[in-house]
């Protein structure tokens, strides 16, 4: 079984990671959505609410299952029986970025491939980030994020 890991922070999962999980679903057997816990980036949603919107995002894909973790992506990828990382690139920013996690990671575990899905024009410049403080200052995130994180959002930062 080809098993692929899409890790990330997810907070919040937006189109663009949608995007990604959707594509990877295609391409193999089971994708484990892996959710980072990521306590330096001082996420809005704590770990298990951005595991909750995830399932819920992706709830219509049936080779998709949704995992928090808090060790090393090389550890969690063994423990997952993941033969593959699926990462999506937006911008060369973001190559940059995967391209030295993706040597660490190939040190740590030589059996361990990652495989890179280009982000199509509409979403190539967003991310989670930008939808928090688009969110944040009660604007409309429709079409940037799944329904479920919009309302997400929405009691987040209600006034």
């Amino acid at each position: 079984m080809k098993r692929a890991l899409t890790p990330g922070t997810f907070d919040p999962i937006t189109s663009g990671h949608m995007d990604v999980i959707t594509r990877a679903a295609q391409l193999v057997d089971e994708v484990v959505v892996a959710v980072a816990a990521s306590p330096k980036k001082n996420p809005l949603f704590t770990l298990e609410e951005r595991a909750e919107l995830v399932r819920q995002a992706t709830s219509h894909l049936p080779n998709v299952r949704v995992e928090p973790f808090d060790e090393l992506l090389v550890d969690f990828a063994e423990r997952m029986e993941a033969n593959v990382v699926v990462k999506g690139l937006r911008a060369i920013t973001d190559f940059e970025y995967e391209f030295q996690m993706t040597a660490l990671n190939y040190q740590l575990n030589k059996q361990l491939e990652t495989v890179f899905i280009m982000s199509p024009p509409q979403y190539m410049y967003l991310s989670s980030s930008i939808v928090r403080e688009i969110a944040s200052l009660h604007g409309d995130v429709e079409g940037f994020v799944p329904d479920c994180v919009k309302e997400a959002l929405e009691r987040k930062f209600a006034c």
